[in-house]
C-alpha cells in the first residue's frame, strides 16, 4: 500500500479535532482528520443516557454556527450534540475519515517529518495534532477487589438506574458526573452514598443569568492555569432537568448520605478521610464568593436584574455533616454496586516523541509541544479555563493551526538572488 502524504495530521475527530481542521481550511493547510470510531463518538456511546451539555447552547458551541434548538438557553441532549458535529464537519468540508485509528508516530530520521502508522494505512506528515483530549482512560482506583461480589463500574459505564442490580449504590467523586449520576439514582428511589472530594460549586444561574454569562463578564474564562495542583478541582455543575444548581445539603435533605473522601477498603469497610465539612463548606464558599462578585457588576454596571434570595439560602446542616461516617460497611448498607466518577487519564502511547513528563502527561505551552512538529489539543486549562468547553477549545485550535501557518511561513522562505549571489568576501567588504 503506498504512503500518504499530507501536511498535517489530526488525530481524533471529536470536537478539537473538528475545530482543528475548520482553521486548518482557513489557512488552506493540507490536512486528513482520523477518528478511530464515529465523529463525536464519545458523546454518544461514552455517556449516560439522560447527560445534556453542561452549558446553555448559546454558549457552549462552535462560533460560525447555532444548534437547530429554537430556546438557546436549553442544555441540549448528548446525542443532539453529536449530531451537531456531524453537521458541522459536513458544514466546513473536513477531511474526516471515521474507522482510522492510528497505532504508532515517529519522527523520521534525517527527515523533516513523521511517519504515523494506522488499521488503514501509513502516512507521512510534517506535522502531528494530537486531538484526542484528555479524557481518553477512565480511572478506577484499586481498592475494592473484585472477589468481594461488588458491581463497580465507572462513570463512563454509567448508563441509567435500571441498568444496576437492586440495592443502595455508593457513588465516589462529586464532580459534575458524580453529582449527576448519584442525583438521578436518588431520584429513582435509590439510597445513595456519595463520596465528597474537593470541589468548586458555581450558580448554575443567577439573578437570571446562567453561570456561563457571569464567568464570561467577570473574565474568569479566560483564567490562566491558577496554579500547581489546582488546575484539576473539580467543578460540580448540572444542566439536567433544565438545569439546577448543584447542592450537596439539598441532597441530603433528600436522603442521601454524603460521606467524605474515599480513602480504603478492608473487611467489607470502605474508610473515608475526615473531610467532608471541609470540603463541602469550601464548595458553598466558592458559591457565595460568586455571588457577591455577580452583585457587585450589577451595582458597578447599574444593570436592573432582579433579586434572586432563593440561591442564597441555606439547607439546614444534615445529620451526615453533623456526625460524619468514618467507616461503612458495605454489606450492612446494603450497597451492591459502586460507581467511580473518578475520572480519567491520558494514553498517548501511540505517540513515539519525547515531550511527556513522568506520568506520561504533554509537556507544552498552549499546545505546542517541545517536538518540533506536534501539538497538543482539546487539555483542560490548556491556554485559559475554557479549554475544555466547545467555545474554548475552537479558539486554542485556531492558535494551533496558525502556529503552524507561521512554520509555513519561515520554511517558504527564500533568500533574495542578488544576496544569494553576492560572494561571502564582497558582503564582508561593503559592511
Amino acid at each position: 500500500m503506498a504512503i500518504e502524504k499530507v501536511d498535517t495530521l489530526v488525530v481524533g475527530g471529536g470536537q478539537a479535532g473538528i475545530a482543528a481542521s475548520e482553521h486548518l481550511c482557513t489557512h488552506g493547510i493540507s490536512h486528513v482528520v482520523l477518528e478511530r470510531d464515529r465523529i463525536a463518538e464519545k458523546w454518544r456511546s461514552a455517556r449516560w443516557d439522560s447527560l445534556v451539555a453542561n452549558g446553555p447552547a448559546w454558549h457552549d458551541r462552535f462560533p460560525n454556527r447555532e444548534f437547530d434548538d429554537p430556546d438557546h438557553d436549553a442544555f441540549i441532549a448528548k446525542d443532539a450534540v453529536a449530531d451537531y458535529f456531524v453537521d458541522y464537519v459536513k458544514q466546513i468540508k473536513a477531511p474526516l475519515r471515521c474507522g482510522v485509528e492510528v497505532t504508532k508516530a515517529t519522527r523520521i530520521k534525517n527527515g523533516g517529518g513523521f511517519y504515523v502508522e494506522t488499521t488503514a494505512g501509513d502516512f507521512e506528515t510534517r506535522h502531528i495534532i494530537a486531538a484526542t483530549g484528555a479524557f481518553q482512560v477512565p480511572v478506577m482506583p484499586d481498592l475494592v477487589p473484585d472477589t468481594e461480589g461488588m458491581t463497580q463500574l465507572h462513570s463512563n459505564d454509567y448508563r441509567n438506574p435500571d441498568q444496576l442490580p437492586n440495592g443502595a449504590v455508593m457513588v465516589v467523586g462529586a464532580g459534575s458526573s458524580g453529582a449527576q449520576i448519584a442525583e438521578e439514582l436518588m431520584d429513582a428511589g435509590r439510597q445513595v452514598y456519595l463520596s465528597v472530594g474537593p470541589h468548586d460549586r458555581p450558580p448554575r444561574s443567577y439573578r437570571g443569568r446562567d453561570f456561563c454569562w457571569w464567568l464570561g463578564v467577570l473574565g474568569k474564562w479566560d483564567m490562566q492555569t491558577p496554579g500547581p495542583g489546582t488546575e484539576h478541582v473539580t467543578i460540580a455543575v448540572s444542566g439536567a432537568k433544565g438545569g439546577r444548581t448543584v447542592d450537596f445539603r439539598r441532597f441530603a435533605a433528600g436522603g442521601m448520605q454524603l460521606v467524605g473522601r474515599t480513602e480504603r477498603y478492608d473487611g467489607g469497610k470502605l474508610h473515608f478521610a475526615d473531610d467532608l465539612v471541609r470540603n463541602v463548606e469550601n464548595g458553598d464558599a466558592n458559591h457565595r464568593a460568586l455571588l457577591d462578585e455577580a452583585d457587585a457588576y450589577i451595582k458597578r454596571h447599574g444593570l436592573d436584574l432582579p433579586l434572586d434570595p432563593e440561591e442564597r439560602a441555606r439547607w439546614p446542616e444534615p445529620d451526615c455533616m453533623k456526625t460524619p461516617i468514618k467507616t461503612l460497611d458495605l454489606a450492612d448498607a446494603g450497597i451492591t454496586t459502586i460507581i467511580w466518577a473518578t475520572g480519567f487519564s491520558v494514553d498517548y502511547g501511540w505517540l513515539d516523541v519525547d515531550t511527556f513528563d513522568e506520568h506520561g502527561k504533554p509537556v507544552h505551552s498552549r499546545g505546542v509541544s517541545k517536538e518540533p512538529g506536534v501539538y497538543f489539543l482539546g487539555l483542560p486549562w490548556q491556554s485559559r479555563r475554557g479549554s475544555s468547553f466547545i467555545w474554548g477549545v475552537w479558539h486554542d485550535a485556531k492558535f494551533i493551526a496558525d502556529q503552524i501557518a507561521i512554520q509555513h511561513t519561515y520554511q517558504s522562505y527564500r533568500p533574495s538572488e542578488a544576496r544569494v549571489s553576492e560572494p561571502p568576501a564582497a558582503r564582508m567588504k561593503k559592511a
